[in-house]
């Protein structure tokens, strides 16, 4: 499908991809969602946790929220999510990756950009234990990837899944990652350093035969981390490894299920591979929005909804009215 057009235009402050990504990350906040949890047990003896909120009255559509790296569903970003949803008739399932919902999984592995065996249970859950007619996925930034290699990697989709929308895509995650380790993302990458090298002291203290002090020490930056714990740990041979089988790009021209992937311009995470311009021309069921403006899951909106929330409720809606 041809580029879509993107009528979003913030205010002056906005504009900058920074200071919108700082926004939405820290300054922002979203009150009266009300989530309960739900925990499910996987395969492979861990758990998901999920928090669920509902819409106004009975429905039978679902959309279900995947957030970004070091997120969880507390995140203005997936409740600004739910509670426009919930308004709109749509109940929402928000799902906490490994290690993400405030306590450690129980495994040595976690959660990663590629790790679509998770969400394939969840939603043979959700099948099995919910009454829902049409089921609707929405990621951010390594969700969004998620979900898009979910779609297209050659997995049985249900027929209950209708759309999804994806925002913020790190879709070649190499040079995504390249992205992140230069200077101007120097403090993004640093915070992402901390909590991820957090968590994993925390798994140490659970497998201290897996992963050493000196492991530790030797990491420098996400791309180490992925080279001595996310690699190992998730059966790859090194970050590199990781990066080329798990970016969603390759996997786009075999997605029928109609997704939208909003990528901002001036997303200083995102590299020019991260803007799949030839995939979507081919693929008439891949839609690509890049706005000039709105930064890292930044889009500002007014009486505090983001453009892309309420972008992406139109999209799901227009299914009900059968245009796009």
């Amino acid at each position: 499908m041809p580029q879509v057009a993107s009528n979003y235009s913030p205010p002056l402050f906005f504009k900058s991809g920074h200071l919108s990504t700082i926004y939405s990350g820290i300054i922002r906040s979203v009150n009266g969602v009300v989530q309960k949890r739900e925990r499910i047990t996987l395969l492979d003896g861990d758990f998901l946790d999920l928090d669920w909120s509902e819409a106004n009255s009975p429905t039978q559509k679902l959309v279900v929220l995947l957030h970004g790296l070091e997120g969880d569903a507390q995140r203005p970003y997936i409740t600004g999510s739910a509670k426009i949803l919930n308004q709109n008739g749509y109940d929402a399932c928000a799902i906490n990756f490994r290690s993400c919902s405030g306590e450690p999984n129980k495994l040595y592995r976690s959660y990663h950009s590629g790790a679509t065996e998770d969400l394939i249970e969840l939603i043979d859950h959700i099948l099995n234990t919910r009454d829902y007619a049409e089921i609707y996925l929405k990621g951010f930034s390594l969700g969004g990837n998620l979900l898009l290699k979910y779609l297209g990697e050659g997995n049985v989709v249900p027929k209950e899944i209708k759309g999804a929308v994806a925002v913020s895509v790190p879709c070649d995650l190499h040079s995504s990652c390249r992205q992140l380790l230069s200077t101007k993302n120097i403090l993004y990458a640093q915070r992402f350093k901390k909590n991820l090298l957090d968590k994993l002291r925390q798994k140490q203290l659970l497998f201290p035969d897996l992963i050493s002090d000196a492991d530790i020490k030797r990491i420098k930056t996400l791309k180490d981390f992925d080279d001595i714990y996310t690699s190992r740990a998730h059966h790859f041979t090194d970050a590199e490894d990781y990066y080329a089988k798990c970016s969603s790009l390759q996997f786009l021209p075999n997605i029928t299920v109609p997704s939208l992937i909003i990528n901002a311009k001036n997303d200083s995470f995102l590299s020019p591979e991260c803007y799949p311009f030839v995939e979507t021309e081919k693929n008439p069921h891949l839609f690509l929005e890049t706005p000039d403006h709105g930064g890292h899951v930044g889009f500002w909106g007014k009486n505090n909804i983001t453009y892309t929330e309420n972008r992406a409720l139109h999209f799901f809606d227009s299914f009900q009215k059968k245009t796009l």
